[in-house]
């Protein structure tokens, strides 16, 4: 998981990854967020994966017996292959859990070329 930076986070998403028939998979636990708190970004073949939980701003008015949900900022980064296509990655998210779709790149098939002998 190389690439993750912990400083000034307060909390780490939980995060599957694994090969599927047509790419990599990359699913995150993301309980109380929407996807306007979150946000994606491929750079120099790195996926970011950043975003805030805040808190409910009823809170600040409760009186705990116990708190253990964790609020704040996270970043995850994961190194991807060389050769995928950034542009081809798609992201869903669904009761919590978003789902990054990084998909193989296609293999060059074999050609054939025919020289033209002089």
């Amino acid at each position: 998981d190389g690439g993750d930076d912990a400083s000034g986070q307060t909390w780490k998403p939980s995060v599957d990854i694994f090969d599927s028939d047509d790419g990599i998979v990359i699913l995150a636990e993301l309980p109380g967020l929407s996807k306007e708190d979150i946000s994606i970004e491929v750079k120099d073949n790195m996926l970011v994966l950043e975003g805030e939980r805040r808190e409910d701003p009823a809170a600040a008015e409760r009186h705990y017996y116990r708190r253990e949900r964790q609020l704040g900022e996270f970043r995850r980064a994961f190194a991807l292959p060389e050769a995928i296509l950034p542009d081809r990655i798609k992201a869903t998210f669904k009761n919590g859990i978003l789902e990054i779709r990084v998909p193989k790149p296609e293999r060059e098939k074999p050609r054939r070329l025919d020289i033209r002998i002089e």
